[in-house]
C-alpha cells in the first residue's frame, strides 16, 4: 500500500538527528507519496526537523523527546533508528496507536523479534526489520544462503568502527540466524568445548554459526561470510561506504511495504517478497 486512500503515508522518524535519520528526513520530504509528521531525538527536542536534517527551509515539524509525543500528530508508519534498549518501547507505543513500524536499529536479539512479532500480530499490523537495509547487504545474505546449501563450514566476520556499541552488528546477527536455519550439511570444525585455550577466541556462536566482531578505526560497516571445503574457500563480503544513502533507499522501500502484511518481516529480502 504505497498510499492510503490516495493520501501520502504519514511517517515519524525516531533517531532524527542520527546519521541515517537526517538523510531519511530529506528523502521523505522529497518523496511525493510520503510526508513527515513527526520526529524524535531526545537531545535536540524543540528544534525543527527540516533544519536538523539540513534542508534549506524548516518543515514545520518539531522534534519531540518521545515517540508517544510524536504520535499525537498522527502517523501511518514509525521508523526507528535509535538504540536497541529503546526500540521495544517505541514499537509498542506505535502498535498500540495503530501505527506500523520499520526497525533499522541493530542490536536486537531473536527473543526481541519474537515478542515484537507477537505484538504486531495481536494488533493486525506490520513490522519490517533489517539489520541492514542496503540492497547489496541483502545480496550478501541471499548468496550466503545459497552457498550454505552446499557447504557446512561457515563463519562470519563483522567489522565496524571502534565506537559501535553493539556486537555483533545487526547484519551479522541476522545473517548468522538465517545461516543456522539454512545450512544443510554439518560443520567439521572441532566443537568449542573441545578446543585448547580461551574459548572466546572462536568467537560468539549464534545458532550454530561462529561470529567474530572486529572494532577498529577506518571501518564503517563490513560483513563477510567465509565458507570452507577441503582445499578451497569461498568469501562473500559486503562493505559499506561513508554515506547513509544505501540504507535510506531500503528504508523507503520498507515504509511503502510495511502496511501490506501482518506480523514481523525480517531482512530486506523478506520485506520485498511481502
Amino acid at each position: 500500500m504505497g498510499k492510503t486512500e490516495g493520501k501520502p503515508l504519514r511517517v515519524i522518524v525516531a533517531g532524527a538527528s542520527g546519521w541515517v535519520g537526517r538523510e531519511l528526513i530529506q528523502a521523505i520530504h522529497a518523496a511525493p507519496d510520503l510526508v513527515l509528521t513527526g520526529a524524535v531525538a531526545r537531545g535536540i527536542c524543540g528544534q525543527d526537523a527540516g533544519t536538523v536534517a539540513g534542508l534549506p527551509e524548516p518543515l514545520g515539524v518539531t522534534i519531540r523527546a518521545t515517540v508517544t509525543e510524536a504520535l499525537d500528530a498522527g502517523a501511518d508508519v514509525l521508523v526507528d533508528y535509535t538504540k536497541p534498549q529503546a526500540v521495544r518501547a517505541h514499537v509498542s507505543a506505535a502498535l498500540n496507536a495503530g501505527v506500523s513500524a520499520v526497525i533499522g536499529t541493530s542490536g536486537l536479539t531473536a527473543q526481541d523479534y519474537f515478542e515484537i512479532d507477537a505484538m504486531a500480530r495481536a494488533r493486525s499490523l506490520g513490522v519490517a526489520a533489517a539489520g541492514n537495509f542496503s540492497v547489496t547487504a541483502m545480496l550478501l545474505k541471499r548468496f550466503s544462503l545459497m552457498a550454505a546449501q552446499y557447504v557446512g563450514d561457515v563463519e562470519i566476520i563483522d567489522y565496524a568502527g571502534p565506537q559501535k556499541p553493539d556486537v555483533p552488528s545487526g547484519t551479522a546477527r541476522e545473517l548468522a540466524e538465517a545461516l543456522d536455519n539454512a545450512r544443510q550439511l554439518p560443520a567439521t570444525a572441532k566443537p568449542v568445548a573441545d578446543i585448547l585455550g580461551p574459548q572466546e577466541a572462536r568467537g560468539a556462536v549464534i545458532g550454530s554459526v561462529p561470529v567474530h566482531s572486529v572494532r577498529l578505526p577506518s571501518y564503517v560497516l563490513s560483513c563477510e561470510t567465509q565458507f570452507g571445503l577441503a582445499g578451497e574457500r569461498l568469501t562473500i563480503r559486503h562493505d559499506a561506504g561513508t554515506s547513509a544513502a544505501p540504507y535510506v533507499a531500503g528504508t523507503l522501500l520498507a515504509i511503502r511495504k510495511v502496511r501490506s502484511f501482518f506480523g514481523l518481516r525480517r531482512g530486506l529480502d523478506g520485506i520485498l517478497d511481502a
